[in-house]
């Protein structure tokens, strides 16, 4: 049973390292909006929002007050008529009260205020969401540039591979005396090079790799494998920028403190009681220790504020033109950076044509010129000349063919697909 265990346990975590090591560029987008640690701050938002939401709600709830005091006054009233038997209050006197204020009506300004909040909150996980997005263009960048090093990476195998089996040959033709001593050097020259260069792309490679795995928050290596997409563009004018919506929601926050600013300007209707013991008590003749009460109403409405409100109101306004400007500059400058990425692919879908033709120019040359090593009639070094020149219209090849889906990658993104 142990054993039969030991078994499921070293699958599952095999096929867990296994779905691990495949990665795509949409789970790289998803990656970043759940891992980076901006996220924190969208339930750290509500927390701080349910909070001013409660104490909002407090304005409902009685007002208490304790209030206690005690003084000593210089002079105090004397009734001036003899015998009355009336005695002049102390000088020392104190008093002790509790007060209960009840808001009975204020003009729906705390549903106002209650309102305000969550437009608020609304702004702000919006602008969370904006900054996260903008987080994708960055993820392209790292992830198409891993591709373009994998790319180089395949192709100088292949060369590698190619010289080494030439290598072969020209050795065989050494010791036959077919061709010359020397022709060796060239091709054992040739294989150190792309040795350094395998080297430096490698690193290079787990540079961007571990950048995007910090980026992104799950641990990648070099036994990593990154899918290359197949991407595909819809170039249309039509944006779909969560930048869009946080406009509109900056509008609507706005709207809400318009909203918020009558309210506040509209009468409020109170009731108090307060009671307490005193000496004197409201009894000012009583020169004694008594309790007291009192209850009533109060209303307070500010009848003229030197157009305080109005004012607040012609600033928010001004907030709202300004919004409206930012997003038409906003579509505009989208509107001109798709424009700059429809061009940058249609020129590099007519690069990669011309790209295809080299390539099988490049192959017939080669094709001619080992026959020609072969027979002696040329050196090895020209054999390498024509053999970099196509490893290098190759790589230009799959350069572009990466850029391409690059451009498209980026044009979705600006686009808000």
């Amino acid at each position: 049973m142990k054993t039969r265990f030991s078994i499921l346990i070293l699958l599952f975590v095999g096929l867990q390292s296994w779905s691990q090591d495949i990665v795509t560029l949409d789970k790289c987008y998803q990656l970043v909006s759940e891992n980076y640690p901006l996220v924190k701050q969208l339930a750290l938002l509500e927390n701080q929002n349910a909070l001013e939401l409660d104490l909002i709600d407090t304005q409902k709830l009685p007002q208490l007050d304790f209030d206690a005091q005690a003084a000593y006054l210089s002079d105090v009233t004397q009734i001036p008529l003899p015998d009355t038997g009336i005695e002049p209050p102390n000088n020392d006197q104190y008093r002790a009260t509790l007060s209960v204020n009840q808001l009975i009506y204020n003009g729906g300004a705390i549903h106002a205020s209650s309102k305000a909040k969550l437009a608020q909150l609304k702004t702000q996980q919006k602008q969370l969401e904006v900054s996260l997005y903008q987080l994708k263009q960055r993820v392209n960048q790292l992830y198409f540039s891993i591709l373009l090093h994998n790319e180089s990476l395949d192709l100088l195998v292949a060369k590698k591979e190619q010289l080494e089996s030439k290598l072969r040959e020209v050795t065989a033709g050494i010791e036959y005396g077919t061709m010359l001593p020397a022709s060796d050097k060239v091709l054992v020259a040739e294989l150190l090079k792309i040795k350094q260069q395998v080297t430096e792309i490698t690193n290079n490679k787990k540079v961007l790799t571990e950048t995007l795995s910090a980026l992104i928050g799950v641990s990648l290596n070099e036994f990593t494998t990154f899918q290359k997409p197949s991407l595909v563009t819809s170039l249309s004018p039509t944006l779909q920028r969560p930048e869009l919506e946080l406009f509109q929601l900056k509008k609507d926050e706005i709207e809400s403190q318009q909203e918020l600013i009558q309210k506040n300007n509209m009468p409020k209707l109170f009731g108090f009681a307060s009671g307490g013991v005193g000496n004197p008590g409201l009894n000012m003749l009583d020169n004694s220790f008594q309790p007291f009460y009192t209850i009533g109403v109060k209303l307070n409405w500010t009848v003229f504020d030197w157009n305080a409100n109005k004012k607040k109101r012609e600033s928010l306004m001004i907030n709202k033109n300004i919004i409206e400007n930012e997003t038409e500059i906003f579509e505009l400058n989208t509107n001109i950076e798709l424009n700059k990425y429809e061009l940058e692919i249609a020129k590099i879908v007519e690069t990669i044509l011309i790209d295809t033709e080299i390539i099988n120019l490049r192959k017939a040359v080669l094709l001619a010129t080992e026959s020609q090593l072969r027979n002696g009639v040329i050196t090895a070094s020209t054999y390498v000349t024509e053999l970099t020149n196509l490893y290098e219209a190759e790589n230009s090849f799959a350069n572009h063919n990466i850029q391409l889906q690059l451009a498209k990658a980026n044009y979705n993104i600006t686009q808000g697909q």
